[in-house]
């Protein structure tokens, strides 16, 4: 039997990451992103920082699963060998980091996006903005063009509208990757696979 374990981590702030070359717009996975959040940049996704790339993985984990380290932001896919997949991902903000290990429960395109209730209710208080309660999956939905479901929990590794964030910890918790990165992700990822957050 299968246990959830999400358990929610304080983590101290860290340094603000490097912020790349300011651009109007960017098309990535056939899509035009919104603007950037204010006081951000888009970044140019060509930008290799960014991309995927097979590394050296030393921990002993079992090709097909995956782990985040969350206080690097990268996500890494295992292969076999002593080799991962190492895509940089977008994390949770202060307050909003867990840890824990899953498995992935189930993987959907273009998903529709249900927010958690307390997440609707905080967005209304301290900033005044409301949330649908179903958002259908499109090129406006915040989880992008893929997304894996972390065992029953809220979380999910999933895409962006917000290019700017990877690199970053602004998220409520989930893992957010590059569309065209969470896609190469999810043509590679199997159901039942292992997650660890650390």
């Amino acid at each position: 039997m299968m246990v959830a374990v999400a358990v929610l981590v304080p983590v101290a702030a860290r340094a603000s990451q490097p912020v790349f070359s300011p651009d109007n717009f960017v098309v990535y996975g056939g899509l035009q992103t919104p603007g950037a959040a204010p006081g951000r940049t888009l970044r140019d996704v060509t930008d290799p920082v960014l991309r995927h790339r097979t590394v050296d993985f030393a921990p002993a984990m079992e090709p097909g699963s995956i782990l985040v380290r969350t206080s690097e932001r990268k996500l890494y896919f295992v292969l076999t060998g002593g080799k991962a997949i190492m895509y940089p991902v977008g994390v949770g903000r202060e307050g909003f980091t867990w840890r824990g290990e899953n498995r992935i429960t189930r993987k959907a395109v273009w998903p529709e996006w249900r927010p958690p209730q307390a997440m609707i209710e905080r967005e209304k208080m301290q900033k005044g903005r409301i949330i649908p309660a179903v958002m259908p999956g499109g090129a406006e939905n915040p989880l992008g063009a893929r997304a894996l479901y972390i065992g029953n929990t809220e979380y999910r590794i999933h895409g962006t509208t917000q290019p700017w964030s990877i690199g970053q910890a602004v998220s409520s918790g989930c893992i957010r990757l590059m569309n065209d990165e969470i896609i190469d992700l999810y043509n590679r990822v199997k159901i039942g696979a292992r997650v660890v957050v650390e």
